[in-house]
């Protein structure tokens, strides 16, 4: 199979926040993920998104299907920019369709589907400026974060707020420095998980990951965070987490954790692959954070590779699964 790889490729840039290319991928990622679709036999070529003859390449270029991790180039929906050029120009490609990698993006609106499908998720309230009053009902400790960012971007541990001056003095940050609404939500006191869904012929719930965050206490992050997130492992900082693969949790909880996990991928319309974040209260209700169509792949650091190989998977496994899975969806179609 001819295969494309879109991509956006993590950068530094002085001008830019510390968090702003986060979400997109290290030369690494990009590699290994050309790697395993060769021994696969498949013939690639990695497009990076920011090229500005991408359209044009794509009608001239005749690939079989086009493995797509990019995040887009900018604003709040950006990761569906990609998808949308591939549905104009006819091109198959793996992964979420447009309009749930859209809706995935804006986490208010996502959890407002959630609610209308009774699949638990915090209480929350949308900000939009400053000045707005807190609905009395919603009770602290609160977290407030961007309402249209991924991979923990504008979150740290100060985002969690236990008074209304604390709540107001981070919504004003959020709103003024990411330039979007602040989402206010209810933080779950409890174990944090997250759930790999594949659908690899058939729709397959991934052995649940638990994030212990004991180790972390010297950082003052117990929590997924950008800093957690982009320094992971780092000692100095405290940023230690402990992996348990498969989670620590009875039968029933782990069948409920991963009802809930199916039930959004269901909800907001992922295809072929979604990871789920959930928080597990102390009486066992898994609350849905939110749902992530569009996964980090890297082998070594990334979520839901860790819990491919947990289900025995291999890496070249795991890619050539999300390939066939989007090969045989097109086919059918």
């Amino acid at each position: 199979m001819k295969v494309a790889l879109t991509y956006n490729l993590k950068k530094k840039d002085e001008n830019k926040p510390a968090d702003y290319f986060s979400e997109c991928d290290s030369e690494q990622t990009i590699n290994a993920i050309m790697g395993a679709l060769e021994k696969r036999g498949h013939i690639v070529e990695a497009v990076d998104m920011g090229r500005p003859d991408l359209v044009s390449f794509f009608r001239k270029s005749q690939v079989d299907m086009v493995f797509n991790i990019a995040e887009g180039e900018r604003g709040k929906f950006r990761e569906s920019q990609m998808p949308a050029i591939l549905d104009y120009l006819d091109i198959p490609y793996t992964g979420s369709k447009t309009f749930s990698l859209a809706l995935a993006m804006n986490k208010t609106t996502t959890k407002k589907i959630l609610k209308a499908e009774n699949i638990p998720t915090p209480d929350f309230q949308l900000f939009s400026k400053d000045g707005e009053e807190l609905n009395p009902e919603l009770k602290f400790p609160l977290i407030v974060k961007p309402n249209c960012e991924g991979s923990a971007k504008g979150i740290n541990k100060s985002n969690v707020v236990r008074n209304k001056e604390g709540l107001y003095a981070k919504v004003r940050e959020i709103i003024d420095l990411y330039r979007q609404e602040a989402l206010v939500e209810e933080f779950i006191e409890g174990r944090e998980l997250t759930v790999g869904i594949l659908e690899n012929g058939k729709v397959e719930i991934l052995p649940i990951l638990e994030i212990d965050f004991s180790n972390c206490k010297d950082s003052g992050e117990y929590f997924y965070s950008w800093r957690m997130k982009e320094f992971q492992g780092n000692r100095e900082l405290g940023l230690v987490p402990t992996f348990h693969c498969p989670a620590r949790l009875d039968k029933e909880t782990e069948e409920r954790v991963k009802d809930v996990a199916f039930k959004t991928h269901r909800a907001v319309g992922c295809l072929d692959i979604s990871r789920t974040d959930i928080r597990l209260d102390k009486f066992n209700v898994p609350y849905v954070l939110e749902i992530n169509p569009l996964p980090g792949l890297d082998p070594k650091e990334s979520n839901f590779p860790l819990m491919a190989y947990a289900a025995g998977m291999n890496y070249e496994d795991l890619i050539e699964a999300i390939l066939l899975s989007a090969h045989e969806r097109e086919r059918l179609n």
